[in-house]
């Protein structure tokens, strides 16, 4: 059937809408979590979810962040030792995300081939598609890699819709972040037009209902063509 991605900064309603539409669309739809905060996934897998709870016996707050930002990193430890020990840690913070990626892309084409629209809250390449797939600035190995194993091989959705706000709009919502952090990222999240099969863009200061209605017609005129 059809996938589709909703995709926003943080305040733009992506879960509030995902969630109305399982209703709202008439047809069967499956909700499925497509970013990286392990306490807002409704599919995980036991190695993150053991690795979670290993955190949070060990004091770690919860886990709701997102991708990182272009901030810089430290450098690279000096002791040969601690470099293969943060060379190893990266190597297995990357394996556990791509397994985690192509599990919930699995379960995707699963419920694909029941007949059933799948709609993504996030999505992992759009998500991090600015910060490890384009090449605008500079990435380490990993990001790199990870970059590669997105643009090339990870499904892209059949349909990306994009729920814009204004910035004082998304921080009034939230409180999260900087005006300017999130003028960024809703350039970011334009840019991901060229890249997808389908793009649209709504307006998600409008209230909820027409919001959704908007989001339904999008999808179903997506769903009947492919049908």
């Amino acid at each position: 059937m059809t996938t589709v991605a909703l995709v926003g900064p943080d305040g733009a309603g992506k879960t509030t809408v995902a969630r109305r539409l399982e209703d709202a669309l008439g047809i069967p739809v499956r909700y499925l979590y497509m970013g990286v905060s392990a306490d807002s996934s409704n599919a995980i897998l036991p190695t993150t979810r053991v690795a979670r709870r290993l955190k949070r016996a060990l004091g770690a707050p919860p886990d709701t962040a997102g991708p990182p930002s272009h901030a810089a990193r430290p450098g690279r430890p000096r002791s040969p030792i601690k470099r293969l020990a943060a060379d190893a840690r990266t190597g297995l913070r990357l394996a556990n995300r791509s397994a985690e990626e192509w599990y919930r892309q699995l379960l995707a084409w699963k419920w694909q081939r029941r007949g059933v629209v799948v709609i993504f809250d996030r999505h992992f390449f759009i998500d991090y598609h600015a910060y490890d797939v384009s090449t605008e600035h500079a990435r380490s190995v990993s990001q790199r890699l990870h970059g590669l194993l997105l643009d090339k091989l990870y499904p892209k959705p059949h349909l990306v819709v994009y729920l814009d706000a204004p910035a004082e709009v998304l921080l009034a919502r939230k409180g999260e972040g900087s005006l300017d952090a999130l003028e960024r990222r809703r350039g970011e999240y334009r840019a991901i037009a060229a890249h997808v099969p389908r793009f649209v863009e709504v307006d998600a200061t409008r209230p909820i209902d027409e919001v959704v209605e908007a989001v339904a017609g999008h999808i179903l005129r997506v769903a009947r063509r492919r049908k």
